[in-house]
């Protein structure tokens, strides 16, 4: 049977991972993780894991940037123009 985390880990675990962030990460990238948390939840908790396993692994040598945030996003939500309509015409 699996351990169900109280809201104390929660809790605690969501602390580290702010404090994560606002180590690697720049004021305009914290600014950009903020807005996508608010509209595509999922995007935003995908891209805090693929941020703290390279700063785990070493790969992050100095603060992420916004630019360098948003061309991980690109990489992340499948690049593309997020909401482009194609029309096709008969």
């Amino acid at each position: 049977m699996q351990h169900q985390p109280t809201p104390e880990e929660i809790q605690q675990v969501e602390l580290m991972k702010k404090t994560m962030m606002r180590k690697i990460l720049s004021r305009g990238a914290i600014d950009r993780l903020s807005r996508v948390r608010m509209v595509k939840p999922d995007i935003a908790a995908q891209l805090e894991l693929y941020l703290m396993d390279l700063y785990k692994s070493g790969k992050i040598k100095s603060e992420v940037s916004e630019e360098q945030m948003k061309m991980i996003l690109e990489t992340i939500s499948g690049g593309g123009r997020p909401g482009s309509i194609k029309v096709i015409r008969k």
